[in-house]
């Protein structure tokens, strides 16, 4: 049963080896040729240093031969000099290539999560996607190199001093052959707690991502409560747990050396024995010769030492390169269609027709949902939390594609739409604005690429966010921060508007984009949203009635619902949910008279 296991283990790893190399040798042709024609002067000179050993033991008995002695120490010469030249060519070649690979695996995975829906990130923690990026690039590249190094230099080098064993003594390197079937057998029992241990580091090494990432992001949340001792627990048994199975790795790989050096001390005292006992014949046989095949053997040491410890140094690399194409080979949860077409140009009405989606829940969210937002007009969403208002955000944005029923732009479903033109035609502003570590000027210039100096100035102005941007000391140079750490959280919503008024697009989604602010910013930032949605087809989220009360139409979502619609007058007369919601957040302070 072990037996079959590690059969089936075997044939998956080949086929993972496979693609390895016929993805990126060919990409990768010219510095690996290089490489291979550089190891096989390393490997002929290895042989060479071996085979002249002879000519140099006998000179060195011949002493008054001084022409043979000169020939000889130049010959030495020019072996180790084309040895140096050739291994620096050969480590330039592969470094070259293999970062390049690296590199092509790493834009390879970023472009494939791109590529990914939302739901996607939602189902996969980031630190597993960190985790690959970077550790299974490395070690495909670590896989190449391996068996460029194993099969050319080290098997060339192998080969070449075997072949001067056999020259300078037959008998005796047949008997060292001996060896070879019981280091194979020895490291071969190695390879089946190799594959076990490799995975459980990957998983540890993500433990360490995922307890950093979570720091850094809720640094706020441990502080407040006190959870410093919490996290230090989680980060020392992540930390312990990959310092662990390193050691194991380390002494499974390091158990092939001293195999290696109890066989080959086996093998050169056994050869030094007979020789002296003259049991081969070997009395026959020059000093020279007897020191070159001496030579030959315990040069070859190294090399068979290498190929003993390639099939666990692979097994490893190839446990995370599976990672690599699994990832890779993962469905993506929202692709463009087939045939993807522009959408049409045209008012921008967006239409919901009988729409049900749910998220993993086992109830949708939204069940035969239907409902129209008319072009150029502002349509605001208000409800209890959990209704579905954000849903319909996400659905039209199509971050998410519903389970049934169409979401449509001017008559398009959307699904029919190319990303491309889709995004063009949407500006979104959400509750918590997103902002990239650069300057404040690129942080506005994101809303449209290429934008001059001057557009991103007039955003700024319309969206009330020029004054506070001059008063900073590098003023539209100065560099937010991660996520905007150095801005109050009114001042990066202002920026998110700038973003979306410099974009310029038709549509207009906003989810809450008022929620979190002190009165003053809030007055500033709903200015600056009059002038972004004039004109513009804009649905709003928001809990605040005070950010909605001007909207074209209102509509009252519950359980996925519209219970009611209208403008604030007409929801005002009635006694519905509407004005529930009004009386509740605003009877002592706003009256209906004041609309």
């Amino acid at each position: 049963m072990q037996k079959t296991k590690l059969n089936i283990a075997e044939t998956l790893n080949n086929s993972i080896l496979w693609r390895l190399l016929r993805e990126n040798l060919k990409s990768q042709r010219v510095p690996y040729i290089i490489a291979i024609l550089a190891m096989v002067f390393v490997a002929a000179t290895t042989a060479a240093i071996a085979f002249i050993m002879r000519d140099v033991v006998d000179s060195l008995f011949e002493a008054d031969n001084a022409s043979q002695v000169l020939s000889v120490s130049i010959a030495v010469f020019v072996i180790f000099l084309v040895k140096g030249v050739a291994t620096y060519v050969q480590v330039v070649a592969l470094t070259r290539a293999g970062n390049r690979i690296v590199s092509l695996q790493q834009i390879k995975l970023y472009d494939k999560l791109l590529r990914q829906g939302v739901s996607f990130f939602n189902l996969t923690e980031s630190s597993n996607l960190l985790m690959r990026v970077t550790q299974s690039a490395q070690a495909a590249r670590q896989v190449i190199e391996t068996i460029v190094t194993t099969a050319v230099r080290d098997t060339l080098s192998l080969i070449g001093l075997l072949a001067v064993m056999f020259y300078q003594q037959p008998l005796l390197s047949l008997f060292t052959l001996v060896i070879g079937p019981l280091a194979i057998w020895g490291v071969r029992t190695l390879l089946r707690r190799v594959r076990e241990i490799a995975d459980m580091e990957m998983q540890s090494l993500g433990g360490i991502m995922q307890v950093i990432q979570e720091t850094s992001g809720g640094i706020r949340v441990i502080k407040s409560f006190g959870l410093e001792k919490r996290m230090a627990d989680r980060m020392y048994e992540s930390v312990k747990s990959v310092e662990k199975r390193r050691n194991k790795l380390a002494r499974l790989q390091a158990a092939t050396s001293p195999l290696m050096d109890v066989l080959a001390g086996f093998a050169i005292a056994s050869v030094i024995g007979l020789s002296a006992a003259n049991i081969f014949g070997s009395g026959k046989s020059t000093p020279g010769e007897l020191m070159s095949f001496v030579t030959a053997l315990m040069m070859a040491y190294e090399p068979a030492k290498r190929l003993s410890r390639v099939r666990v140094k692979l097994e490893i690399g190839l446990r995370r390169v599976k990672m690599l194409f699994n990832l890779l080979d993962q469905p993506e949860t929202l692709a463009e269609g087939k045939d993807p077409q522009a959408l049409p140009s045209g008012p921008r009405e967006i239409k919901f027709e009988d729409v049900t989606f749910g998220y993993r829940t086992i109830e949708p969210i939204l069940k035969d949902f239907s409902l129209t937002f008319d072009a150029g007009k502002t349509t605001a969403l208000v409800g209890l939390s959990g209704g579905g208002k954000s849903t319909i955000l996400n659905l039209a944005l199509r971050l998410y594609d519903p389970q049934s029923g169409v979401v449509a732009i001017d008559g398009q479903d959307v699904k029919h739409a190319s990303f491309a033109s889709l995004r063009a035609n949407m500006s979104f502003v959400g509750q918590e604005t997103f902002l990239f570590s650069a300057s404040i000027a690129d942080n506005i210039r994101l809303g449209r690429e290429g934008a001059s100096r001057q557009d991103v100035i007039e955003a700024a102005k319309a969206a009330n966010a020029y004054d506070f941007i001059t008063d900073l000391e590098d003023g539209f140079d100065t560099l937010v921060g991660e996520n905007g750490a150095f801005l109050s959280g009114g001042q990066k919503q202002r920026l998110a508007i700038a973003r979306a008024l410099l974009r310029d697009s038709p549509i207009l989604l906003l989810d809450e984009p008022t929620s979190a602010l002190d009165s003053k910013s809030e007055h500033l930032v709903q200015e600056a949203l009059q002038r972004l949605t004039s004109g513009r087809t804009t649905i709003i989220v928001a809990h605040r009635l005070s950010t909605i009360l001007h909207a074209d139409q209102i509509v009252v979502i519950e359980a996925g619902q519209v219970v009611e619609k209208g403008n604030a007058k007409e929801l005002l007369k009635n006694n519905g949910p509407f004005r529930a919601l009004y009386d509740h957040q605003y009877a002592n302070v706003v009256h209906a008279d004041q609309l």
